[in-house]
């Protein structure tokens, strides 16, 4: 009677990187890239992609780098999301099948430092629950306004796209908050913040997210995400105001006020309205305006950019913003 052979049980990995991913090929291939040049030994690691847009070329790549790496190389997995999409939804679901204690995050569009991983790791303590670490976006030659605002990321107090996050903490929490259809890193360290939880800082763990070109006015059509703002005021009304805006955005309410003066003034045939609210209205938006074109660009293209968008910005946001408020039920400005 032949004895019966027991497969080697894989080894548990000290860290599950999960990185959510949605059509991006080329740039998922570019990360992947940079993981599998860790420092950390590649048999400590386990690597996640969520794919919140499943297709056949995303699960090629993913099985192509996994060929790759042996079996001395981290440990790949690829996940399609057949559920509900969003990048709460990949990430829950990503760190749900994740095997280690610690989970990282991070995005398909960023290249991680070699050391990543390893000064990650190394800047948990007994009593730390969470590690933030350093985002760098280097610019491209002339900074465009868009840039810029992107570029707050690396000023950052927590970034979900360079993060770790023990696995039990990431269970109390109930993980990312799925109503949040965009982003909103906000929500999740403000959880963290309210149970009490330990959050480090590390410098070493670096990642860096090239810039990518966005396209002609995209800093209006990317008002819409305003909308969850509401809900992030609804839920951590106190860190809302402490840490995101202290105030409302009175001066788009002002300008607004103004614009929709003049149109009324227009309708009356009041020259006597039309003239203050116009002569307000104009004022503002080139305020506005300058402020935004200060320290960027001022090739001719984006300079009518400025000029369209800061026309723009005001009654986009103003809708967006009574939107969610209506939206999430909160008396919200």
């Amino acid at each position: 009677m032949h004895a019966t052979r027991e497969m080697p049980k894989q080894p548990v990995p000290e860290v599950s990187v999960v990185i959510p991913t949605c059509g991006r090929v080329d740039l998922l291939d570019r990360c992947l890239d940079a993981i599998m040049r860790q420092t950390l030994e590649g048999r400590r690691v386990e690597v996640i992609v969520v794919d919140d847009n499943p297709h056949h070329n995303t699960r090629q790549l993913v099985a192509v780098w996994r060929a790759s790496a042996g079996e001395r190389g981290p440990d790949l997995k690829y996940l399609p999301n057949n559920g509900p999409g969003g990048p709460a939804a990949v990430r829950n679901l990503g760190w749900r099948s994740a095997r280690a204690p610690v989970v990282a995050f991070t995005e398909d569009d960023t290249v991680p430092s070699p050391s990543w991983l390893k000064h990650g790791l190394d800047a948990f303590t007994d009593n730390v629950d969470a590690v933030s670490g350093r985002v760098e976006m280097p610019p491209t030659g002339a900074l465009t306004d868009y840039q810029c605002e992107a570029r707050r990321l690396e000023q950052a107090e927590f970034a979900i796209a360079n993060c770790f996050c023990r696995k039990s903490v990431l269970e109390k929490l109930g993980g990312f908050d799925e109503r949040f259809r965009a982003g909103w890193p906000e929500d999740f360290h403000f959880r963290l913040i309210k149970m009490h939880a330990t959050v480090a800082s590390t410098q070493h763990a670096l990642v860096v997210r090239p810039m990518r070109p966005a396209a002609w006015g995209s800093s209006v059509w990317q008002l819409k995400n305003l909308i969850f703002d509401a809900l992030l005021f609804k839920t951590h009304p106190q860190l809302y105001r402490q840490k995101i805006r202290a105030t409302p955005a009175w001066d788009h309410y002002a300008t607004v006020a103004a614009l929709a003066a003049c149109a009324a003034g227009v309708g009356a045939g009041s020259t006597a309205v039309v003239l203050p609210s116009a002569a307000t209205w104009t004022v503002m938006t080139v305020m506005l305006c300058r402020k935004r074109l200060r320290g960027t660009s001022r090739s001719p293209s984006h300079v009518a950019e400025m000029i369209v968008t800061s026309a723009l910005i005001p009654p986009a946001a103003v809708f967006w913003r009574l939107a969610g408020a209506i939206r999430f039920r909160v008396r919200f400005t």
